[in-house]
């Protein structure tokens, strides 16, 4: 057994089975909360180099042989997705610390967190479609409690429409799955690749592929399907509304970008020229609907929409450099978004409101905390040299290249539309006058827990560092990206490292 594969998911694991037995002591819970997610780190960074080095990972649990027992696999992309979940993990759950009342964190906060970060973990690293579909069931489960913790009206209202078209979204899932299985007798996806190829039913096969787009596009919020979005995640408390945002719609990404290089290539004129319209529609509809908001929540909750469609531009695109592109998007999105998240948060705390019109003054009472807005708000747009100008221009260079100019065209469109609504933010809750008694310095804001300020700038200036580094030092991570582009655009090093040679 590869241990390197099968640690990312045991240390959160074992970290939230312990958090659970000590219920009743609220600070172990934190270390442990912690602990945890610092573990999974470390843990993903070791199979990065594993993966870097050694080329992709796979192991079969219970010593089955593949395609019949439970694989795990990480190529440079999924492993890239491990670590980065064990970022935004640490960086939230540090937050928590002083971001979250006491009484949601008795509510076994730290134990779904963790279990949250396993599904997301797990949904990265497996080989079988179906276990594909248990780990979004155990994000789900998860996501559904953290999203309802605290019982107040409006989370509840938020989570029910969460959690119903999740459930629609799996029962389309499990159709799928059961389709794929009757016509290839196999639910291991390097299996389910050669089978698929070798299968003359191409038809059948796009239709199951329209299936899947509904699926993962439901999970991705893609347009149509991105309506439950804007509709919950203002709901919640800010920590989940962070990690939600960071990297719950990215599992969708990853499936999408997973099963349209590895298992649909058949039909690439007709599947991904459709993503491509729908990535420029995703675009233009959640950029056009956080322009018309006035919440700071709901403006980053319908850019979490917008940006999803430059993820799957370079799907769309399907060239190397365009995946590579997508990879080095993601990465940058889930830092820059989990952050503004933990900034609004914030702004809250300081100026008393998520309402734009309640809020001002901000960058004179709290100059920290603007900078802390401006490093994610400006990378969001695309501003040089931060990290989402680097993101944006290797998929405007991967369109130009293929002559998709109008995909490039609305993607720059989408981008200054992006900046006006961030711009929005900053005259309205920065640099226009308070209202009378309306905000307090950085300093004299009470968190909900004492002593809890230090672990609130700590992870937004950590987010905003790693933003700015990636943007003056984009070559390593660029560099990463083109080496997982390539290998999703050549999947017989996939299924090579899971069936073995020959096959």
């Amino acid at each position: 057994m590869n241990v390197a594969l099968t640690l990312p998911l045991l240390i959160p694991f074992v970290a939230a089975a312990l958090a659970m037995l000590a219920w009743r002591w609220v600070a172990v819970q934190r270390w442990l909360g912690i602990g945890g997610a610092l573990g999974q780190l470390v843990a993903g960074l070791v199979l990065l180099f594993a993966v870097r080095e050694g080329g992709i990972q796979a192991t079969q649990l219970g010593d089955w042989p593949a395609p019949f027992g439970i694989t795990l696999v990480a190529d440079l992309f999924s492993a890239t997705m491990v670590v980065i979940t064990g970022l935004m993990g640490l960086a939230v759950a540090i937050y928590s610390v002083g971001g979250l009342d006491v009484r949601r964190e008795s509510f076994g906060y730290y134990p779904l967190l963790l279990i949250l970060l396993v599904g997301v973990c797990g949904a990265f690293l497996t080989g079988d479609i179906f276990n594909l579909f248990v780990w979004f069931e155990v994000m789900l489960i998860a996501s559904f409690v953290l999203l309802a913790l605290g019982g107040e009206r409006a989370q509840l209202e938020g989570a029910m429409k969460y959690v119903t078209i999740n459930l629609v979204s799996s029962a389309f899932f499990l159709s799928a799955v059961g389709i794929l299985y009757g016509l290839t007798g196999t639910l291991n996806m390097a299996d389910l690749a050669v089978r698929l190829r070798e299968l003359d039913a191409p038809h059948i096969e796009t239709t199951v592929a329209m299936l899947l787009l509904v699926v993962f596009g439901i999970k991705a919020a893609i347009f149509p399907l991105f309506f439950w979005l804007p509709a919950s995640y203002h709901t919640p408390p800010v920590v989940v509304s962070a990690i939600f945002a960071g990297l719950l719609t990215k599992v969708g990404v990853y499936a999408l970008i997973r099963v349209f290089t590895l298992l649909f290539v058949g039909e690439v004129g007709f599947t991904h020229t459709l993503i491509m319209v729908l990535a420029a529609l995703t675009m233009i509809v959640g950029v056009l609907g956080a322009v018309a908001q006035h919440e700071v929540r709901r403006i980053l909750s319908f850019h979490i929409v917008s940006q999803i469609g430059y993820m799957i531009m370079g799907l769309g695109l399907f060239t190397a450099t365009a995946l590579a592109a997508s990879v080095f998007y993601i990465v940058h999105h889930i830092i820059v978004k989990t952050n503004l998240f933990l900034v609004a948060g914030v702004m809250r705390l300081v100026g008393g409101s998520f309402e734009l019109k309640e809020l001002g003054g901000l960058y004179r009472t709290s100059p920290l905390l603007a900078v802390l807005f401006l490093v994610p708000a400006m990378s969001l747009a695309g501003i040089p040299p931060l990290s989402g100008f680097v993101a944006k221009l290797g998929l405007v260079q991967a369109g130009i290249d293929v002559e998709q100019y109008w995909l490039v065209g609305v993607a720059l469109a989408v981008s200054a539309l992006t900046l006006l609504s961030m711009t929005k933010i900053w005259a309205e809750a920065f640099w226009k006058s308070a209202p009378e008694g309306a905000s307090v310095t950085l300093e004299e804001a009470r968190p909900p827990q004492t002593g809890g300020r230090a672990t609130l700038i700590g992870p937004m200036a950590a987010l905003a560092a790693i933003t700015i580094s990636i943007g003056l030092l984009a070559e390593p991570l660029f560099t990463l990206s083109l080496e997982a582009g390539e290998q999703l655009m050549n999947p017989d090093g996939y299924i090579e490292a899971v069936l073995g040679e020959g096959r």
